[in-house]
């Protein structure tokens, strides 16, 4: 079997800077110290693929071939042997990974593993057009809301190889994407782009991002703020960190703070810190002794709390918060979907903490909380 490889090598740079995409701003990420993503998490993906393709799993001895350019859109990230087609350039583009992409087609490829966020993914699917070639997706970009990408690196290399030796068929997941120019206006929307294939495996596929949010919990909402209120009064040092998302950001407007909609915010007595990057948040944890609260709401849909829209939760600042001082928030119509929630730090150790302890804590509605379960892959 033929697999081609593709890396946007820019992808996710800004997530711990507290950018909400790479698109255009690559250099100035790199130049504010934003390190690699994508690259080193295919690289992760391929080295645990490599181990699977040697183990006695691998009954019928497959050997595939891979495909792509030198370089840091492909052969950079790649332990061991490849098929240098061609080599990338100093600096890269869309149009960079459209020409991969249709040189990759022109070889036969059967499946195509990427690494990057959902901009790439559209690019892909772009270049594609016509061609049912299936997709599977390194999550390495800011944010991942199309069912193309497996759960975590780990995941893609076992979909990977269950795809390469014959356990799993392709199916048709939708494509998603933020709406970035309603963003910048202040709205949070995401929409459909079109179809892909990808190897249909619900264990380790995250699946796409639910399109439309409940409008009819207004009394469960102002619930979940009076809980949350009734705490900050009753303990004036602690420091509340909030995450991203709509459900959030509307429970902060009913007890009159105001939130960003997709960034990482510090509540502390009076004060709020606004949209902090990863440097900003370690200096402000680092310098509070006191209790600490991490608010987070999954992501409905696909269940990820950690590791999808909010990259400026990076390991170290995760470490200086305490896992035991994490709290779901989300509504019961949200969590009526998940059967577990997904962590994906970028850290494998702190992924097996998190792994350890099997349930995070999840406020639901006034002093209701439960527990879910999170996920083992």
């Amino acid at each position: 079997m033929r697999i081609g490889i593709v890396v946007n090598p820019d992808a996710g740079l800004g997530g711990r800077l507290g950018f909400k995409g790479s698109d255009g701003r690559a250099k100035e990420a790199r130049d504010a110290g934003a390190q690699d993503r994508a690259g080193p998490r295919i690289n992760q993906c391929l080295t645990k693929f490599f181990k699977l393709l040697n183990s006695s799993l691998n009954r019928s001895n497959v050997l595939p071939e891979l495909y792509t350019w030198e370089g840091r859109m492909g052969g950079d990230w790649i332990p061991n042997d490849y098929h240098a087609v061609g080599t990338s350039p100093p600096t890269t583009s869309a149009t960079d990974t459209t020409n991969l992409v249709k040189q990759l087609i022109e070889l036969n490829v059967e499946v195509i593993l990427y690494a990057g966020g959902d901009g790439t993914t559209r690019d892909i699917v772009n270049a594609l057009g016509q061609e049912k070639i299936p997709l599977i997706g390194v999550p390495g970009g800011v944010k991942m809301y199309s069912g193309c990408f497996a759960t975590t690196p780990s995941a893609a290399a076992e979909v990977l190889f269950s795809y390469v030796v014959g356990d799993l068929m392709a199916s048709i997941t939708e494509v998603m994407d933020l709406d970035e120019e309603l963003y910048l206006m202040g709205q949070w929307k995401v929409r459909m782009y079109g179809e892909a294939l990808t190897p249909a495996s619900p264990r380790f596929m995250q699946g796409a991002k639910q399109q439309v949010e409940r409008a009819s919990e207004e009394e469960i909402i102002e619930g979940l703020a009076n809980h949350i209120a009734e705490l900050i009064a009753s303990k004036p040092d602690l420091m509340i960190i909030w995450g991203s998302g709509g459900t959030l950001r509307l429970i902060g407007e009913l007890i009159e703070q105001k939130l960003t909609l997709l960034g990482i915010d510090i509540q502390h007595k009076d004060q709020i810190y606004s949209d902090l990057n990863e440097t900003e948040l370690i200096k402000l944890l680092s310098s509070h002794q006191e209790e600490k609260l991490l608010l987070l709401s999954p992501m409905g849909g696909q269940g990820f709390l950690i590791g999808r829209g909010n990259l400026q939760l990076s390991p170290e600042v995760l470490r200086l918060i305490g896992i035991e001082s994490i709290l779901g928030v989300a509504t019961p119509a949200k969590l009526m979907g998940l059967s577990h929630i997904r962590i994906d730090t970028g850290d494998e150790t702190l992924d097996e903490e998190f792994r350890k302890r099997k349930f995070v804590k999840m406020l639901q509605g006034y002093r209701t909380t439960r527990v879910i379960r999170v996920a083992d892959v």
